[in-house]
């Protein structure tokens, strides 16, 4: 293996050196290999070093890459990689490093899709990993580095602020909070990932990233409607709230955002009795319920349900009753619920809250959402005693602890009411005090069995 500078004749027939420096090397299958590097000697001599570092770790792994190349590698001019791939010590998916990562990230969208995925989540995904490459200025693989996209999401955290006329300080927006940072630190990570996976890349550059505490920025605190809350939001969906009709004061249901004051009310049933999603509910159609025999139930094709699964789930008796005269007349294909877009859908229940005399935002700050009937679904769910493991379940969710510390809320007199279940002391306490020796700590017998 040596670096060394040809000689040609020009037209006059002189003798000249070239300008770029060569090397020449043993390869794979001891055939010698001559290549064009570099006119300066130095960064020629670095190539030599790290093709003979290539060419033996190819031979004692078996044709793979040694990972402390990859920089390198993403590093040279696109012919030299090609000519690595044409004399085999190089495999030829590694040169998909030198395509733009725009090319990669629509590989990497077409690849959610094809696992199954809806084609929103794959534009979610892959526009927040987009959005990181862009603002970072990331061309090509190479070109990924961890710090930068911690630097650039941080500062997506801080607020916007300018000075008013006063010289007070304002907000002007809102930084991200740490779930939405998370969210694109994961995609990034899920697309390096998949560069690996996929074998066009050597490695991952922000496997080792952490993401931030979300407990600690939880920028929407929701909270479950309690029992009356839910039959009060029923019953003023049902039957309108009370106006002056020709000078008589009755009750008038009105429509709002396209839907009937009928079909708003099985809305909002069927999602405080099953936990459905918002996207899960508006995939419903006649065909996904079965209302017939002891143990109806509605199905979420996979689709469309977050675990990219059917799910099957129970429904009370009088909801299924309801529903049979609900979905008479509707087709088997026919969308159930003709629910509006996503935020109108938020201001419809939040009118319909005000209307029933439900504050959407309690003086804590916790909303009332239209997720927030999941959240209610699964609160009554544990505080109606249902094993936790069987709450799990019913909510779809991959692990117990985000059932029971993301979704279970506590309502007002929970907790006093909880030391019900306690031992009851008033007798031991008494009696303590007709001995005269209240003063002392003191345990009876019949106190420490009831303990």
């Amino acid at each position: 293996m040596r670096v060394f500078k040809t000689t040609y004749n020009d037209k006059q027939g002189r003798t000249k050196q070239a300008a770029k420096w060569y090397i020449e090397f043993i390869g794979l299958h001891e055939t010698v290999h001559r290549l064009p590097a570099f006119t300066s000697k130095s960064a020629s001599e670095e190539v030599m070093r790290n093709i003979g570092k290539l060419v033996g770790y190819s031979k004692a792994s078996g044709g793979q890459v040694d990972p402390s190349l990859s920089t390198w590698l993403a590093g040279l001019p696109v012919k030299m990689r090609d000519t690595f791939v044409r004399w085999g010590i190089l495999p030829a998916e590694r040169v998909a490093v030198a395509k733009p990562l725009a090319d990669h990230l629509n590989d990497f969208h077409a690849s959610i899709k094809a696992k199954g995925s809806t084609t929103r989540h794959a534009d979610l995904v892959t526009g927040r990993a987009r959005r990181v490459m862009r603002e970072c200025s990331f061309k090509f693989y190479g070109d990924i580095r961890a710090d930068r996209v911690m630097t650039f999401l941080s500062e997506l955290q801080q607020d916007k602020v300018t000075l008013d006329e006063a010289g007070e300080i304002v907000v002007t927006k809102r930084g991200i909070s740490a779930q939405t940072f998370n969210f694109h630190q994961a995609a990034v990570k899920q697309f390096c990932r998949w560069m690996v996976k996929e074998r066009r890349a050597l490695e991952n550059p922000v496997s080792h990233l952490d993401g931030l505490n979300v407990r600690t920025d939880r920028r929407v605190e929701r909270r479950a409607l309690t029992g009356d809350e839910l039959r009060a939001l029923l019953d003023m969906t049902a039957n309108g709230p009370f106006v002056q009709v020709d000078g008589k004061v009755q009750r008038v249901p009105t429509e709002r955002n396209g839907m009937a004051p009928e079909d708003r009310v099985i809305l909002y049933r069927v999602a405080v009795e099953t936990g459905l999603r918002s996207s899960e509910l508006r995939s419903l159609t006649r065909a996904s319920f079965d209302l017939g025999g002891k143990s109806p139930c509605v199905t979420v094709k996979a689709g469309y349900s977050k675990r990219r699964r059917d799910d099957t789930l129970p429904l009370r008796p009088g909801t299924a009753i309801a529903l049979r005269g609900f979905l008479a007349n509707k087709a088997p294909a026919t969308p159930v619920f003709k629910m509006p877009v996503r935020f109108d859908v938020a201001d419809m229940l939040r009118v319909d809250l005000i209307e029933a005399g439900i504050a959407p935002t309690d003086s804590e700050g916790r909303v009332v959402d239209f997720h927030a009937l999941r959240h209610t679904f699964i609160t009554g769910l544990a505080s109606g005693g249902v094993h936790p493991k069987t709450a799990q379940a019913l909510a779809r969710h991959s692990t117990i602890t985000l059932t029971m510390d993301r979704y279970t809320h506590t309502h007002r007199g929970d907790e006093a009411a909880a030391l019900n279940v306690l031992p009851n002391l008033d007798d031991e306490t008494e009696s303590v005090r007709a001995t005269g020796t209240d003063d002392a700590v003191m345990f009876t017998t019949s106190a420490i069995g009831n303990v």
